[in-house]
């Protein structure tokens, strides 16, 4: 779906320039933009590197049952039904640590091999379980505690003090992580009396 908005909006673009004669404006926005793009990306780059290694290292080195157990009461109330030692809840506890750490990421490995063991414990059914649209919410919400992530672009881009935005971003994590799960849950008890 996501192809075709952005595929629609570039149509649309070269269309309007066409007939306003803005040909030369749109190339140099398409180089200009793609640089940018690149440049990003590089610079991106080694923080995400960073913080994915430092994840990989912290996973191999028994962290996962360290942080899962700190996270246990929390994986209990929100992951009803879910064994907090399986797979699934160590993948899920790293997301969660990646998450409010900033590095979003980071965490994407993690929600990946989570949502595959939520899979599995589904049985690969074609429909998403509770379990697993209770992760995307969760992970959705990203609740951050360190915004390195934004932090970084913003030293970037010339930012007096990157990191001023701290308690913005903790007050709309945890407002939008406790609308998230409140609608989850009203929605999935909906949906277990439907079936």
């Amino acid at each position: 779906m996501l192809d075709y908005i952005w595929g629609l909006l570039m149509l649309v673009s070269f269309i309007s320039s066409a007939f306003t004669g803005r040909m030369e404006e749109l190339t140099q926005a398409i180089f200009s933009g793609g640089a940018a793009a690149v440049t990003l990306c590089i610079s991106l780059l080694g923080t995400i590197c960073l913080w994915s290694g430092l994840m990989r290292v912290a996973d191999q080195a028994g962290l996962i049952r360290l942080v899962s157990r700190v996270l246990q009461p929390f994986i209990r109330l929100v992951f009803r039904g879910l064994d907090p030692d399986s797979p699934a809840a160590g993948a899920i506890c790293m997301n969660i640590s990646a998450n409010v750490l900033g590095l979003g990421n980071a965490a994407t490995p993690f929600g990946l091999q989570a949502m595959r063991h939520l899979s599995e414990e589904n049985q690969n059914a074609p429909v998403a379980s509770d379990h697993m649209i209770t992760f995307v919410v969760l992970n959705t919400a990203s609740v951050q505690i360190l915004p390195t992530t934004i932090g970084m672009l913003r030293s970037k881009y010339g930012a007096a003090n990157p990191m001023d935005i701290m308690p913005a971003i903790w007050i709309t994590s945890i407002l939008t992580l406790i609308a998230g799960l409140s609608m989850n849950a009203a929605l999935c008890k909906l949906r277990r009396r439907r079936l």
